[in-house]
Order: C-alpha cells, then sequence, then structure tokens
C-alpha cells in the first residue's frame, strides 16, 4: 500500500473508532473501579473536566462531565476519578 493511502487509511480507522468509542448510549455501563483509559475508548472524552487537588492533597480528583447527547438525551453523567480509576459515577436526569 502506498504511503499516502496507509495515511488515509489509518486515519479513516481512527475517526471511525473515535465515533464508535463515543456512543453516548454506553454510557450507563460505566462503572466504578474503571480506569481513564477504559473510559475513554468505551464512551470518548469528557465534554468538561475539573481538577481538585485541595489543600494539602497528594490526589488529584478528576471530574468528569458527559452532557446530555444523542443516545443519553436526558442525562448528565459525571465521573469522579482518584488516581486513575473511576471512584464515583453519577447520572442525573436533566430536564
Amino acid at each position: 500500500m502506498a504511503p499516502s493511502l496507509r495515511t488515509a487509511f489509518v486515519g479513516l480507522l481512527f475517526v471511525a473508532s473515535t465515533a464508535f468509542a463515543a456512543d453516548a448510549s454506553e454510557r450507563r455501563f460505566i462503572r466504578e473501579g474503571m480506569s481513564e483509559g477504559e473510559v475513554v475508548m468505551k464512551i470518548g472524552r469528557p465534554d468538561s473536566e475539573s481538577v481538585d487537588t485541595g489543600y494539602g492533597a497528594k490526589v488529584a480528583v478528576k471530574r468528569w462531565m458527559y452532557f446530555p447527547a444523542p443516545g443519553d438525551p436526558q442525562t448528565l453523567t459525571t465521573l469522579t476519578i482518584r488516581e486513575g480509576q473511576v471512584v464515583e459515577v453519577s447520572r442525573q436526569v436533566a430536564r
């Protein structure tokens, strides 16, 4: 395969895998104990992210928010991540 065709093919695979990974209907399957990487592969990057290091905290706590989207149209999903693992999953109906 020619280098330009190979590059185009790899790019197409990346776009297809990203679109598949961002399936909002998969959000309900996120569980405590999953790694950040597992979450990103399953539902994509968060719509919003915050990091709380607190006063003197040794471990940063991340909060990832996924806004309502097709496939999960009425639910706001918030993940709390500590040391690279999901420690809390909150799903709230947004009306």
